[in-house]
């Protein structure tokens, strides 16, 4: 029973965090960006019953996932893509971990390649997070996620494990659901984008800091350069 409350009071608390974001960042007459995950998805619910009420009006939405652009559409949200409308006013999304520099961790829900590429297109991020995703150094508390393309992925695999910043790491390919980064199946999963996601287990002795994987990746060619979001929160609701 303990664990059912607890539950219930912390998608009370994303529900709060989601709602209070709409309501303070998203204008009429504006292009948003919606993020994934079960904290975005309060977000994403905020501003369809906001346009429904007439509260809010010429919204335009650019999805982060196909999850995200099918609860969209249920709610009426008009929808773009980068393609028509690159200039984004806000972006909304959660976090799996925030460091005390701001710094985060994004992907666990499997939608880390679309985050980042609409939320670097929007003037402002809100990240929203509970005081649950708060932590001393990324990586020990939360693997960090790395989207690779599936041609040679051992191979790539083992090139990320050799990189000399993330010594210590062990990538480990996700199987099952690519929603989560628990082994539910024994197939790979696979993002929108039709690629693997590997996530990278950090030692408590040697969390994350500020290292970038893909950025050096040594010519192996496999990781995206998304696997953690680097410029800081305009604002985080705890």
């Amino acid at each position: 029973m303990r664990s059912v409350a607890r539950r219930a009071s912390q998608d009370e608390l994303k529900k709060q965090v989601g709602f209070k974001a709409v309501d303070d960042y998203v204008k009429s007459g504006t292009v948003i960006g919606l993020g994934t995950g079960s904290t975005a998805a309060f977000a994403v619910e905020r501003v369809g019953e906001k346009l429904k009420s007439g509260e809010l009006k010429d919204i335009i939405a650019i999805p982060t996932s196909i999850r995200t652009k099918e609860q969209a559409e249920g709610l009426g949200i008009p929808l773009a893509t980068l393609d028509t409308h690159s200039d984004l006013d806000v972006a909304i999304d959660g976090a799996d971990e925030v460091d005390p520099a701001l710094n985060l961790v994004k992907g666990g829900g499997g939608a880390l390649f679309r985050e980042k590429i609409v939320e670097m297109c929007a003037k402002k991020f809100i990240v929203i997070v509970d005081e649950s995703k708060l932590c001393d150094g990324l990586g020990p508390g939360f693997p960090v996620p790395v989207e690779i393309v599936p041609f040679c992925h051992e191979h790539t695999m083992r090139q990320i494990a050799a990189l000399p910043a993330l010594a210590g790491c062990e990538p480990v390919l996700r199987l099952g659901n690519v929603a989560n980064n628990q082994k539910d199946g024994d197939e790979p999963a696979i993002t929108d984008n039709g690629n693997y996601i590997v996530d990278l287990k950090c030692s408590p002795q040697r969390p994350c800091g500020r290292w970038r994987t893909a950025q050096g990746d040594g010519g192996c060619g496999g990781p995206w350069p998304l696997h953690r979001h680097d410029h800081r929160l305009h604002c985080g609701w705890l």
